[in-house]
Parts: C-alpha cells; structure tokens; sequence
C-alpha cells in the first residue's frame, strides 16, 4: 500500500562530484501496521544505459552510493520506467 507519494521539488538534491542531482520521486509504502518502506526513484523513458548522458550516470551512481550510505537498505534508490519495474524494485 503507497502511505506517501510524492514529486520532489526542485531544491531537493544531492551533491556529486560532477553537479547536483535531482531525484525524481519519494515514495513511502506502508507494511503491515507500523513499518515503511521508503524509495527514492528517478524515472526515465528508457532504461537503456547507453541512452543516458555520461553525466547523468554519474550521478546516477553517487545517489545510489548516497542513499545506501545514510540509510543502509532503509531507503531504496533506483531508476525506473514504469510502476510495474517499481514494484519489482520495491518487492525484492
């Protein structure tokens, strides 16, 4: 069940090394009674990584690294084109 789903503003970003990264999407998804899920995605049309800019790779990558450095596996991140492939992400 989704608790929370939201677009992130604009100044919401991470800092990398090669610029500020805006993620897409937070979303929270309620387990049973208590317990949350949290994912951070950032969506795309096509999830071909030869058709993403070296750049946005990057920064792909260091928010991967980021969020597993300040949540461990409390928050996911990835990149998605469809909710289904969210959902996958998500159930794991």
């Amino acid at each position: 069940n989704v608790a929370v789903y939201v677009k992130l503003p604009r100044g919401f970003y991470i800092s990398t090394p090669v610029g500020r990264y805006n993620p897409d999407w937070a979303i929270a998804f309620r387990k049973g009674e208590v317990k949350h899920v949290y994912f951070v995605a950032e969506t795309k049309g096509s999830m071909s990584s030869l058709e993403l800019r070296e750049i946005e790779k990057s920064k792909i990558h260091c928010a991967r690294e980021h969020f597993r450095a300040i949540s461990g596996a409390n928050v996911v991140y990835d990149v998605v084109d469809s909710y289904r492939a969210l959902l996958d992400k998500v159930m794991r």
